[in-house]
Formats: structure tokens, sequence, C-alpha cells
């Protein structure tokens, strides 16, 4: 006959299997409960996604192949539009997104990687905590290139360097890498090149520099080495990269050097080292897919998941190689962290930043 105290142990053990039990079924049921909602939700709407840049450049390409596989792993398959909001380096979208559109998780946009830029030097346009949108996935790393028209004299830094003209590229906006790029390389090397702002698109860039109107602009690795008229440019050697800002070279342009080789040659001090480190930080951001900040947890989570699985999608991946889009994603988990880390920045460098980013 067993003992009390037997009996005791057999019913605690008894009694945290069941709890152990009670607890699994209600996750399960509760997790099924939760995608039931966001199906019951989904189904027989709209999903809006916009694009803080004019149509056709790769941003937008890029944007638009997602939306086509974003409602195959959305609980209830909503329909897809694509809208283009350009303008300001997308801080007109950024403001949109945080203060104006519904956070019911029907709107997402794709955003500048260096938006936080200006919250960080206290520009009174932004409307948004950067920090505080609902962070949904990114489909690729994003480092730059900077490259000038094959007609003009400039065949590398130093000979930007060196000239007494002012070597004009185009930008969009303060947050643009058209813009902070080549101001960086301004800051670190002396470099003399000027700005010229206001182009609501890529395609007005390129086309300024093929007139003539100004020298050089800077994009995407991707965005260059991928589809469209830099094909042509780089066959017909219409345009000339003088640098790109990854820490290694990019297998497509091993000829070109890195902006970190340039500071050892040019023997760049520290402060502007730390600098160049953090106006650099946006390749890690590629190309942001966020939503308001209101967004429910749950319909946060649907989102996420279904912006990875579709980045997973081998119809999606075979897509993206046909079209010469590159692919490195990265998680809304991801992002959330890297965006309180970049708005982490001690005072000197703000100072530095909002000198460098005057325009």
């Amino acid at each position: 006959m067993p003992t009390v105290s037997k009996l005791k142990n057999h019913y605690a053990l008894y009694g945290d299997v069941r709890m152990k039990i009670l607890l699994a079924l209600t996750l399960l049921f509760g997790s099924h409960a939760a995608g039931l909602a966001q199906e019951a939700f989904y189904q027989g709407k709209t999903l809006r996604v916009i694009v803080g840049s004019g149509p056709g450049n790769t941003q937008d390409q890029m944007t638009r192949l997602i939306a086509r596989f974003l409602p195959k792993y959305l609980p209830g398959h909503p329909n897809t539009i694509v809208e283009n909001r350009g303008g300001a380096s997308s801080l007109i979208l950024g403001n949109y997104l945080y203060s104006i559109a519904k956070g019911d998780g029907l709107t997402v946009g794709v955003v500048s990687r260096a938006l936080y830029f200006d919250q960080l030097v206290g520009r009174k346009e932004v409307q948004f905590d950067f920090k505080k949108f609902t962070w949904i996935g990114s489909p690729v790393e994003g480092n730059e290139v900077l490259f000038v028209g094959g007609n003009t004299p400039y065949k590398s830094m130093r000979d930007v360097v060196v000239t007494n003209d002012a070597v004009k590229c185009g930008a969009s906006g303060t947050t643009s890498t058209g813009f902070y790029i080549p101001k960086l390389m301004n800051e670190l090397f002396t470099a003399k090149f000027q700005i010229v702002t206001g182009y609501n698109s890529g395609a007005e860039m390129d086309l300024a520099v093929q007139r003539g109107e100004t020298h050089c602009r800077a994009t995407s690795v991707a965005g260059y080495t991928g589809f469209g008229a830099f094909k042509d440019w780089r066959q017909t050697s219409s345009a000339r990269v003088l640098v790109q800002t990854g820490r290694k070279r990019d297998a497509k342009l091993l000829d070109v050097p890195t902006v970190y080789q340039l500071m050892d040659e040019f023997k760049t001090p520290e402060p502007g080292r730390r600098l160049a480190t953090v106006l650099l930080s946006p390749g890690e951001f590629g190309w942001p897919m966020v939503a308001p900040p209101s967004v429910p947890a749950e319909r946060a989570k649907a989102l996420r998941a279904a912006f990875t699985k579709a980045m997973a999608d081998p119809e999606f991946v075979a897509e993206a190689k046909k079209r010469q889009l590159d692919l490195e994603p990265s998680t809304g988990e991801v992002l959330e962290v890297l965006a309180k880390e970049v708005m982490a920045q001690p005072a000197a460098v703000i100072e530095r930043m909002k000198k460098l980013l005057e325009n």
C-alpha cells in the first residue's frame, strides 16, 4: 500500500503534467484563434503598399514584386495595390505613415534607409519617431556607389579632390544617398562635390547626368549592377564608379575602392571615421518596409511572418534573380533593434551630422 508521501508526490506529478497539457492546449488554440481573427480581418480587404520614391527604380521594382507575393502568406489573402509617394527622400511618406495612415495593418510603406537622419539632426518637418515604426522586414542590405558620367574627366576620387571645378551631384533630398554620400566624401577627403537637390526620382537624376546638367549621383549597388538603364551605361562606359560604401568590395565591382580603403589612403582622422560609420549604417536597413506604430501586435506579427515567407518563396526568388534584384533579407525584429541602436547617438556625432547635412 502506497504511503501518504508517495501519494502526494504522485498527485503533485500528475498536477504538473496536467498543467503543462492545459498550457499547451491554451497556446495551441490561442494561436489558432489569433490566426482566424487575422484571416477574418484581411479577407476581402486591400493592402496598400506605398513606395517612398518615384516609379521605375530598383526600390520600386522590388517593392512591386514583394507586393505580388505578400498576400499569398497573409491570412485571408487580401488584394494589394502599390502606390508611389516620392519626395524629400521619403520624409513625406514617413510623416504620412506615422501621423496620418490608419494603424490597422492595411497600409505599409517602403521608406528611405536613411530616414532617421532627419530626426537625429532635429529637422522641424519630422512628424515621426523612427524607432517606433512597426518594422516588417527588408529584402536586401543596401550598400551604395557614387558614380560620374563617362564623359567627365574624373576617373578617381583623387581627381575630384584636386579639381578646381564644382562636381555637381543630383539628389532628391537630404536623407537621400545622392545627398549624404557625396557630402561625406567632401568631409572625409575634401572632395569638390556640389549637391543639386529637388529631383523626384532616380530616372530624373540619370537624365540630368546624361544631359550634362549634373556630373554624378549616388545609388545602391543593387540598382547600379542590376536591371535597367545602368546595364547599358556599364556596357557603353557611360558611367564610372568612384567609390562603394561597403566594408569589402562587391563581387560585381572588384575594381572599385571602398570608402574604408580610401580613408586609409587619405589617412582620414578617427573622428571622420566614426562619422562615416554612423552615416553608412543605412546600408544595413536596405529598403525597409514599415507600418504605422499603432498596428495591433497580432497583425504586426502576421505581416512580419508573411514578409519572411515571401522572401523564401521559390517563385519570388527566381523572379528576383531574373530581374537581377539582389536578395539578402532582414526580419522586422532585426530592423527594430537596429532602429533603436542608430537613434542612440552621442551629441558630438549629431553635431557633426547637422553640419554635414546642411543644404
